[in-house]
């Protein structure tokens, strides 16, 4: 059983902080190395490690000398493509982190095809090289699998992911920390395609979203106009006679391009004699994940394997280099990288652009920096990779299928989920900045306006969040609870971010924590008689019993030291502490605790005056188990209320056992024979019985002490 209570009278951890910060370390008013940072309540969590496509060695990576890699919790990576996941054997390798490392099933599985690709088309020198192939090999022990929508938690920090619709695998994570959400879209896109669902419209509020912002602004050509421009272009440039290079990434949308294409020569038999090549030495692996991955596509991809395997293609043939490559005609080819800094697509490109009849499709969005970037603004040559400088007299043609949302797509999905709060990420700055004034726009008459930020790189964003803290009444303090405010007494079991309280009874069975007693023991040197110190106990305590060693040494079972001498005398004080005589010296036993250490002071403070009055046997009084100092105890008792009410208050002598005491013009009546009080006030009455019983356990000892004293 539990209930749940506010802790308002609990004060939080000193390293609790209520300041949730973003920062990003990569593609912060840029696309390329995407990576952010997420810090609250002590735990951070790095959101991607890309690299920059127009850069190279060190330089390409996210900014990670600003941070501390082994401070990192958890590293979550939202897709395969370079410039989220190409700096990842880095950074899992070649630094100190020693967090956890999250991506999805898919993910993995090309990622490490990808990625090894990329070492091979870099024409990077060793030293340029960031990682090898024996870095990349190593990463993938570090890297653990989270499937959709399934929760888990590391380190006190939830998350779980949604369907992206970016790439096969593609992922959106909801991070939560002390109950403060963040999602995290990464790439992602709200239009089904041929092979990928739309992205999922999480069910859960986060209290922040982190937004991609690729294309800002811009509208998507709709996607049956766009794909018969596509197909149009294509059969106009291999119908000139000329070859049509299609730079692509080797996964991703290359697959929905391949789907297009294949369906397109299939229904012209004219085309049929033209070869379709899929320039990747990845092809057959790439097509192995996707069929083994057909739960993450969409329904109708699905429907289409029951009856056949789509990516089994009619018409396209696989090419894994130049020395299979015969250019003696027309020809269609998909070639890696899709940006053209390197590799097959380079080649090609550079043999083939100064001839008009043909033509080059870019097919997804381009970063700055880039050849594909460059070729787009129609320069009339370029510089290729040997520095040789090349008339550029083939057609370029910009026909988008990069799987990332437009304004459309974005505006509705912030209107859907409806987050106080907006962090653009992955855009070029004059982009985002548009997106971020026309979501302002949209939501200023609103009566609390959405609020957008468009981060740089390295500009820490603040968010407070504090909430209510609140903890769980577990077990049988349940039970407790009166219909009444009355104090609850328990243990509180905090583990990351959430409190319980519980029984000390019931310790180990909410936490893996044991409870300890911890006994004290303190041997004092004695060589007066025991009997004076037992009457001088008795004086200061009531409640004192004398058992036999015997008695003791049963109670204590095995916790006996062998070595330890068996005593002559032990005393039990109030049932707390054991005063156990062995001569030559005093022994005090008591379990420890404030309380108990205070009476254990006491108790040793009479021993030490025993052993300073060190009477004799014969000189030492009768137990004082009936004897009572009226005379003294009455003084005592008058003094006391002169000072706790004024003198006017008190009678300064009276006869008998009852008196009268007023305050206020409110009387209270004393019966020392029982020592209780009457009073028609209630509150007047507690003081006046307490200062009585206290008075009582004080007065005792001292006028036996000071009477023996005297003797």
């Amino acid at each position: 059983m539990a209930t749940t209570a506010p802790m308002q009278s609990l004060r939080p951890l000193e390293d609790d902080s209520d300041e949730l910060r973003i920062t990003p370390l990569g593609s912060g008013q840029e696309v390329g190395r995407s990576c952010h940072l997420l810090e609250f309540k002590g735990k951070k969590v790095l959101l991607d490690f890309g690299i920059h496509p127009a850069l190279t060695g060190l330089s390409a990576l996210p900014f990670s000398d600003h941070i501390d890699p082994s401070t990192i919790d958890l590293l979550l990576v939202s897709h395969f493509h370079l410039d989220h996941a190409g700096g990842l054997p880095w950074f899992l390798m070649r630094t100190k982190f020693k967090g956890r490392c999250y991506m999805t099933h898919p993910t993995k599985a090309i990622y490490k095809w990808l990625l090894a690709d990329y070492i091979k088309v870099s024409n990077l020198s060793t030293e340029q090289m960031l990682y090898s192939e024996s870095d990349l090999e190593a990463s993938l022990s570090r890297i653990s699998c989270v499937n959709f929508h399934e929760e888990r938690e590391v380190s006190g920090i939830k998350f779980w992911c949604y369907h992206a619709g970016h790439v096969l695998g593609a992922a959106m994570f909801m991070i939560q920390i002390a109950g403060v959400k963040v999602l995290y879209t990464g790439d992602f896109s709200r239009q089904e395609d041929r092979h990928l669902m739309m992205a999922e419209i999480p069910e859960i509020r986060p209290d922040i979203l982190m937004i991609e912002s690729t294309y800002g602004v811009s509208i998507h050509e709709p996607r049956e106009s766009r794909e018969l421009r596509f197909t149009s272009t294509v059969k106009e440039i291999v119908m000139r006679n000329g070859r049509c290079l299609i730079p692509v990434f080797a996964l991703g949308r290359a697959q929905e391009l391949l789907l297009i294409l294949d369906e397109f020569w299939q229904k012209n038999p004219d085309l049929h004699e033209i070869p379709i090549y899929y320039a990747s030495s990845l092809a057959k692996k790439c097509m192995s994940v996707y069929q083994t991955y057909t739960h993450a596509m969409n329904e109708k991809i699905q429907r289409q394997l029951a009856i056949e395997n789509p990516f089994q293609f009619k018409h396209i043939a696989n090419l894994k280099g130049m020395d299979q490559f015969e250019d003696i005609g027309p020809c269609v080819i998909m070639a890696s990288p899709g940006m053209m800094q390197s590799g097959l697509s380079r080649e090609l490109f550079e043999m083939w652009c100064t001839d008009a009849n043909n033509g080059v499709i870019i097919a997804g969005y381009c970063v700055e920096g880039t050849l594909a970037k460059d070729i787009l603004q129609e320069p009339e040559d370029i510089t290729s990779l040997s520095g040789q400088r090349l008339p550029l007299r083939c057609t370029v043609e910009y026909i988008s299928f990069s799987a990332h949302t437009d304004f459309e797509q974005t505006s509705h999905f912030v209107r859907t989920i409806r987050p106080p709060s907006v962090v653009l990420v992955h855009g070029e700055m004059n982009e985002m900045g548009r997106l971020k004034s026309a979501l302002e726009r949209e939501y200023e008459s609103e009566e609390v306006p959405l609020k957008v930020y468009n981060p740089k790189n390295l500009h820490t964003l603040q968010f407070h969040f504090k909430g209510e803290k609140m903890a769980k009444i577990m077990g049988e303090l349940v039970m407790e609870i009166p219909k009444e405010n009355v104090i609850i007494s328990g243990i509180l079991i905090k583990k990351n971010f959430n409190c319980q309280i519980v029984s000390p009874a019931e310790l180990s069975k909410y936490s893996q924590l044991t409870s300890s007693r911890i006994s004290q023991r303190v041997s004092v040197s004695y060589t007066a008689g025991f009997p004076l110190l037992h009457y001088l106990i008795v004086c200061m305590f009531t409640d004192v019993e004398k058992i036999t060693p015997a008695q003791y040494l049963a109670q204590q079972g095995d916790k006996t030291d062998k070595e330890s001498v068996e005593p002559t005398d032990v005393l039990k004080v109030i049932d707390i502490i054991t005063v156990l005589h062995e001569p030559p010296l005093v022994v005090l036993e008591w379990a420890a605790n404030p309380r108990n250490d205070m009476y254990a002071d006491a108790v040793l403070k009479v021993v030490l005056k025993a052993q300073e009055l060190d009477l004799p046997s014969d000189q030492v009084p009768d137990l004082p188990s009936k004897h009572f100092d009226h005379r003294h105890f009455k003084e005592c008792l008058i003094e006391l209320f002169q000072e706790m009410f004024g003198e006017d208050s008190v009678p300064k002598m009276f006869k008998g056992d009852n008196f009268y005491i007023t305050v206020n013009e409110v009387q209270a009546h004393i019966d020392l024979a029982e020592m209780t009080v009457s009073c028609e006030n209630s509150k007047l009455c507690g003081i006046v019985q307490t200062a009585l019983n206290r008075l009582k356990q004080t007065i005792t000892p001292i006028s036996l002490l000071k009477s023996a004293s005297s003797t």
